[in-house]
């Protein structure tokens, strides 16, 4: 699992393990976190897991040749047109047609050609009519051969001039439809305000085009419906919840209070200040999957540096050791956003540690050039499939994350949301011996 250069992106998934580069290569002492005083190094960047977006079947994606295999020849070749790209296929499409057209014409020429050739007649002195005869036909023959001929050299020559311009044309009769999927592929929840906006005739494409834009006015309308539903809820969750906890306090100061009410006020105290911690999860949620409206350079070692700070002056359940290895690497985002993204990180971490003497290793820099947070954790064995799961809200580790005291079951969900909307990856992985292993990516600042 351990890993560092090894040319991996962003998109990178492949299972095998890499080096950390050599000292001399470029880069080397970015990638290389250095442990600030207090800390100590827990080795070298781990490789990134899966990332979290979703990615197509690797089954799905083989299945249609798996049945074309166990079809036969006819099975391929039934298959093949559905295997070919559009401008493939329209290339082909218009050299069949020229070729048909071509072959046409050719036997019409050599039709009316034949009938011309057939009404001369061959004059000589000295031949009889069957001489005369003979000579025409030779005459007539010869010249439909070479005609003949020389007319199929002239039409595969043109048909192979036809093609390559059939490939040009074709990619220019799509290039309406490239800059549609361009832009489909570019969007995400936070860049639904993007229109293609085709020009051009009232043509099968732009219908194509403005149905899609319509479509994309709805579900950008679905979305901000949703986050302004999310928000109002929470900001009208909040005020009642206040309101409990100031009489619960209120009531608790009160010494006259028996010890069985005392009790069932703590209780009531620590559920409600979990509900507002889902309340405040919420929140943040829904903001983070708006469009970015801050994006200023931020270095991820000043935020890691001021998230343990914090951590340090909180009551944990366990007793866990941080490791901070933290070297410059600046991104272009939210601070705020982004204090949150590493907060979440390492609380999750910690409260993955369900036993005293756990330990927590989180590391920044630039890493392939890439603005990059890690935090690994030890803990309980992390399943392998699990993994996507803890991505989405209110998951725990084998259950729901609904009925436990640890957390709001927001933590990651955030980050990701966080992560999609500064257009970086998010990567998790378990981690040899137990725990997780969870790397951010962003664009550098």
């Amino acid at each position: 699992m351990d890993a560092g250069g090894g040319g991996t992106g962003p998109g990178d998934t492949r299972p095998s393990a890499a080096q950390p580069p050599p000292p001399h290569e470029e880069g080397a002492t970015a990638t290389q976190p250095t442990a600030v005083p207090g800390g100590r190094r827990g080795g070298p960047w781990r490789r990134p897991g899966p990332q979290q977006v979703p990615q197509p079947h690797q089954a799905a994606r083989g299945m249609g040749m798996w049945r074309a295999d166990g079809g036969g020849s006819f099975t391929d070749l039934k298959a093949l047109p559905g295997r070919m790209s559009v401008r493939l296929r329209l290339t082909l499409l218009y050299g069949l047609l020229f070729f048909m057209a071509g072959a046409l014409l050719l036997f019409v020429m050599s039709v009316l050609m034949a009938n011309i050739l057939g009404n001369v007649k061959v004059i000589g002195f000295g031949i009889s009519e069957a001489e005369a005869a003979e000579l025409q036909r030779q005459f007539v023959e010869q010249t439909m051969k070479q005609l003949v001929g020389r007319s199929l050299l002239a039409l595969g020559g043109v048909g192979v001039i036809t093609l390559v311009l059939g490939w040009f044309v074709a990619d220019r009769a799509l290039s309406p439809l490239q800059r549609v999927t361009t832009t489909a592929r570019r969007l995400s929840e936070s860049t639904l305000h993007e229109r293609i906006a085709l020009e051009g005739p009232d043509d099968e494409i732009k219908e194509l085009a403005d149905t899609f834009d319509a479509m994309l006015e709805r579900l950008g309308q679905a979305f901000d419906s949703q986050r302004r539903f999310v928000a109002n809820a929470s900001h009208e969750l909040r005020t009642p919840l206040a309101i409990n906890r100031t009489l619960l306090e209120v009531a608790l100061g009160d010494p006259e209070v028996s010890d069985d009410l005392r009790a069932v006020g703590r209780t009531l105290l620590a559920t409600n200040a979990r509900h507002e911690r889902l309340i405040e999860g919420l929140l943040l949620l829904a903001r983070s999957e708006r469009e970015l409206t801050t994006r200023t350079p931020v270095d991820l070692a000043e935020v890691a540096a001021t998230v343990l700070e914090h951590s340090a002056r909180r009551d944990h359940d366990h007793d866990v050791s941080v490791h901070p290895e933290l070297t410059s690497g600046k991104a272009l985002g939210d601070p705020v956003l982004l204090e949150h993204l590493v907060s979440n990180l390492v609380e999750n971490a910690v409260k993955h540690n369900e036993e005293d003497g756990g330990e927590l290793w989180i590391r920044t820099g630039i890493l392939e050039g890439y603005a990059t947070v890690q935090v690994e954790n030890t803990g309980p064995v992390v399943p392998a499939y699990e993994v996507e799961r803890l991505f989405e809200p209110f998951r725990r580790l084998n259950a729901d994350r609904v009925e436990s005291s640890k957390g709001a079951g927001l933590g990651l969900s955030i980050v990701r949301s966080v992560v999609l909307a500064h257009r970086g990856a998010v990567y998790a992985a378990p981690r040899p011996g137990g725990g997780l292993i969870v790397t951010v990516r962003l664009p550098p600042g």
